[in-house]
């Protein structure tokens, strides 16, 4: 399972740090990304990182103002967000993925997520 937290309200031009915590399966194995969502909307894919770290992608809604990361000997992912504006306002999620996502083309959907984390963003 992934357990998400370090959601919160926060006020626009803020910054925020996401945790996933990983539990019972081989964390270090897979890719993660985060995805969120909105009221009404689907699942919008945000970022991803592949199994070691070393490779990264975002959408381009949060490119140079979010970063993924994630620390395999605690089996732990992060999303570093900053700048934040109203239109980050979204329940986020850590999922865990089938393959690592490059950015280009369609989102797999995840093996699994988490339940999520709400960040508001008040402007």
């Amino acid at each position: 399972q992934v357990v998400e937290s370090g959601g919160g309200l926060v006020q626009a031009g803020g910054s925020l740090r996401l945790s996933c915590a990983a539990s019972e399966f081989t964390f270090s194995n897979y890719a993660m990304s985060w995805v969120r969502q909105t009221p009404g909307k689907g699942l919008e894919w945000v970022a991803s990182i592949n199994w070691s770290g070393y490779l990264t992608s975002y959408s381009d809604s949060v490119k140079g103002r979010f970063t993924i990361s994630r620390d395999n000997s605690k089996n732990t992912l992060f999303l570093q967000m900053t700048s934040l504006t109203s239109e980050d306002t979204a329940v986020y999620y850590c999922a865990v993925d089938r393959t690592y996502f490059h950015g280009t083309g369609s989102y797999t959907p995840p093996i699994f997520k988490g339940q999520g984390t709400q960040v508001t963003v008040a402007s």
